[in-house]
Parts: structure tokens; C-alpha cells; sequence
């Protein structure tokens, strides 16, 4: 039986105090969300994951047909991973998360989807910093093929464009960093991005600077405990 507030690990990270917890709420009947708090501030909810799942869905629907090598940055509580791993033409799914704890809740099953994931075969785990490798195309995300390139690049780890969890992460979002981003996608590639704030025309301008098509969606949600509709943006670009 589920109890009505459970903290299922917790540990020290280089980020700081990373939590998972799990809890009925009783407004919602008594629903049971997982959550993921990171230095007191929620980083996931399972309660809110439609724009997650949006990340995948929209980014792949803008990808070339075929076979698709995929990496996403960021495995929080799985949804984009587990949204992208519906899509048949997906061949090999990269997860790529810095903080062991995240792959450990999902290769051991703490995480509600991390048995759904990790028994895909298309799937690999990678702890390392996504930031870092970006940072290398000439290396890249595939220890065992350096210099790989993917079809698509889904990326959920800093708040917003301008929020991030760490200050190292600020250069990712330059023009210099983007270009570097490109230098792994194949031709006709995609880099998608999660953002919990409205489209920001400035960021929309430096994508513009570096790929061939920019899209920012809205992606709305119910809000149950606010009341009325919450939202969020998912930026498409295509090489």
C-alpha cells in the first residue's frame, strides 16, 4: 500500500540535495505523484509531463523519416524518453543524466517508468554532463563511436533558456554553443527544447542564427491544483 507521503531516496549530488519523493494528494481523490526536488526547488512532478511529452512528439515529428539515433538530455522522472520510445522509428535512444542517482532510480525500478525504459533494448544510460559532451562533436555523445551523429537531440535539464540549474550550462545557449549542438546532428537534424516559461524571441533569434527552420510551440495543460490551464514551450530546430 502506497502511503500518503514517502521520501524514497535521498543523497548528495555536485548540484546539491537531490530528492525522490512519492504522495497522495488528497484534492485529486488521493492521486499518487512522484517528485523530484532538487535544493528545495521541484525539478519534476509526475503529475505535469505533458510538455515532456511534447518534447518528443513535436521533435520527432520534425525529423527526417527513417531509422532515427536519438539522444535526450535529462532523464528526470522519464517521460520524454518513454514518449520517444513510442515512436517505431526510433533505433537507439542515448539517455544522458550527471547525477547517478536519476539512472540508479530508473535501472532499479524506484522510478515509476524506469522498468518501461530500461527494458528497451534501444536504450543505453549515460552519466555524464550533456553540456560537456556537447561541447565536443568531435568526440560526442557515443564513447564507442566518437564523433557520432544523431537524428535528433532532445534536450529537458535547465529551467529556461536563461534559468538553469547550474552557471556553467549559460554558454550552451549562445550562438557559439548551438553551433557546436549542430556539429552532431546528421543532415535534416533536429534539436528540441523543453522551457517552462512563454517563447522567448531573443532565444528564437540565436536558433535562427544557427539552424535553417525555428519553431517555438505552446504546449498547454490542464492545472488541477492551480486551477485553469498551466503551459510551456517547446522549441524545434531543424538543421
Amino acid at each position: 500500500m502506497v502511503k500518503n507521503f514517502e521520501e524514497l531516496d535521498f543523497c548528495s549530488t555536485p548540484l546539491g540535495e537531490l530528492v525522490l519523493r512519492r504522495r497522495k494528494i488528497p484534492m485529486l481523490e488521493n492521486e499518487v505523484v512522484y517528485e523530484i526536488i532538487l535544493n528545495g526547488e521541484f525539478l519534476m512532478s509526475s503529475l505535469f509531463h505533458a510538455v515532456e511529452d511534447a518534447l518528443a512528439d513535436l521533435g520527432l515529428a520534425a525529423a527526417q523519416p527513417g531509422p532515427l539515433d536519438v539522444v535526450v538530455g535529462g532523464l528526470g522522472l522519464g517521460y520524454t524518453a518513454v514518449a520517444a520510445l513510442k515512436h517505431q522509428s526510433v533505433r537507439s535512444l542515448f539517455l544522458v543524466d550527471f547525477l547517478e542517482p536519476v539512472i540508479r532510480w530508473h535501472q532499479t525500478g524506484l522510478a515509476p517508468l524506469g522498468n518501461r525504459i530500461s527494458s528497451d533494448p534501444r536504450t543505453r544510460f549515460i552519466e555524464e554532463d550533456f553540456f560537456a559532451l556537447a561541447s565536443h562533436p568531435e568526440t560526442g555523445f557515443d564513447a564507442a563511436e566518437p564523433g557520432r551523429k544523431f537524428h535528433a537531440i532532445l534536450l529537458d535539464i535547465d529551467h529556461t533558456p536563461k534559468h538553469w540549474l547550474n552557471e556553467r550550462h549559460a554558454s550552451f545557449y549562445t550562438l557559439e554553443g548551438l553551433k557546436s549542438l549542430r556539429r552532431h546532428l546528421a543532415p535534416g537534424g533536429v534539436f528540441a527544447l523543453w522551457s517552462d516559461d512563454p517563447p522567448d524571441s531573443g532565444f528564437c533569434s540565436t536558433l535562427e542564427g544557427v539552424f535553417t527552420s525555428v519553431h517555438a510551440h505552446t504546449v498547454s495543460f490542464p492545472n488541477p491544483i492551480r486551477g485553469g490551464e498551466s503551459s510551456g514551450t517547446v522549441y524545434v530546430a531543424v538543421c
